[in-house]
């Protein structure tokens, strides 16, 4: 595991950005592909800043993914590919193939049946191994990532993809989460947090021995490596 500090929630985003521009052309140079898992909140539109510059990817080779989705119609502004599509992801050239949107209300009759076409997709057959590159998650002030909640029945469930999630403590209530399993299976776990009200479940996720029940953001890991990319108010409460 590995911190990332930056002192500012600014020069945290432009961080992470410029390492993400990196990650996908060196994805790229090994593998022919780069799949990324991107984020919702503020520091998900902040991440991909410095994409549309980086003149070194092969657009027509990178997919996007999200790693939970609001279960409401497209183009509703609650949705992370919303804002996704406002920070960045329009500017780019990347063919709307290449970018796999969690369906609404609008395409498919319940929750349920947007996780389970999310998870036909996630299977499908890709390029070398089938992990992503990287899975970027953002992290509440109770420690939730993606759409996995404390104490919520929807983290426990294995042998899955994608889940639907209903009565989320969060609005809206209904939601298309990846589950553990699935957001495991990356080369790279970035999570991204500022904030003073986050740096409690910060340095709870970070503790020896917390169970992902109660903070789940300590359940996730990548299997080359898992960063936390944080600001100095986030960071506050971790030993130096």
């Amino acid at each position: 595991m590995t911190v990332e500090k930056r002192d500012t929630k600014d020069e945290l985003g432009k961080a992470i950005s410029d390492r993400l521009a990196a990650e996908i052309v060196a994805a790229q140079r090994d593998r022919g592909v780069a799949h990324i898992v991107l984020t919702g909140g503020s520091m998900g539109g902040l991440s991909l800043q410095s994409l549309p510059v980086a003149s070194e990817v092969d657009w027509s080779n990178v997919h996007f993914w999200w790693g939970d989705e609001r279960f409401v119609p497209a183009g509703d502004s609650d949705r992370n590919d919303v804002e996704a599509d406002r920070a960045a992801l329009s500017a780019l050239p990347v063919p709307a193939e290449n970018i796999h949107r969690v369906a609404g209300p609008d395409e498919v009759a319940d929750a349920e049946a947007s996780a389970a076409a999310y998870s036909a997709a996630i299977r499908a057959p890709k390029p070398g191994d089938g992990a992503f590159d990287i899975v970027m998650l953002g992290m509440g002030p109770d420690g939730h990532v993606a759409s996995l909640f404390p104490h919520h029945p929807a983290q426990r469930t294995e042998n899955a993809v994608a889940i639907a999630v209903h009565d989320s403590p969060k609005p809206p209530p209904d939601r298309v989460s990846m589950t553990f399993e699935c957001l495991n299976r990356s080369r790279q776990v970035w999570l991204l947090v500022a904030g003073p009200e986050k740096a409690a479940a910060v340095a709870a996720a970070h503790a020896p021995g917390t169970d992902r029940w109660d903070v789940p953001a300590s359940g996730v890991h990548g299997q080359d490596d898992t960063i936390w990319w944080l600001d100095s108010t986030a960071a506050a409460h971790l030993p130096e």
